[in-house]
């Protein structure tokens, strides 16, 4: 759905670069270990801040680093995360999505549920 091949190989790197820098422990690790080697260099060569981003936080932040619109970039992200949940599977983004703060399930396609009070 890009028009150049170069257009998607940015978005790719935009947001395993964004998603680099919030994951951490065995679940980066696993995830690294189900992608090919140049997305997982991607995505293992950022350091992880000290506190991970809610979803639309995230969203902001690829947005403010590609210069694009939020809508552009919630379409890469989407299009990023389908790819990753391909190779990673529902055990793998389970684990991750847990790992994360609120917002990310929607970043993945799946319902951001929380738990009733």
């Amino acid at each position: 759905a890009y028009p150049t091949r170069e257009r998607a190989d940015e978005a790719v790197r935009l947001v395993l670069a964004g998603l680099g820098r919030q994951l951490t422990g065995d679940e980066r690790v696993d995830l690294t270990r189900c992608l090919p080697l140049e997305a997982a260099r991607i995505l293992t060569a950022q350091i992880p801040g000290p506190q991970p981003l809610t979803g639309w936080d995230f969203a902001k932040d690829i947005a403010t680093r590609s210069g694009a619109s939020l809508a552009t970039t919630r379409w890469d992200i989407g299009s990023v995360f389908t790819a990753v949940s391909a190779q990673a599977g529902p055990l793998l983004i389970t684990r991750i999505l847990h790992q994360l703060p609120t917002g990310w399930a929607l970043l993945f396609g799946q319902a951001d549920l929380t738990p009733a009070a």
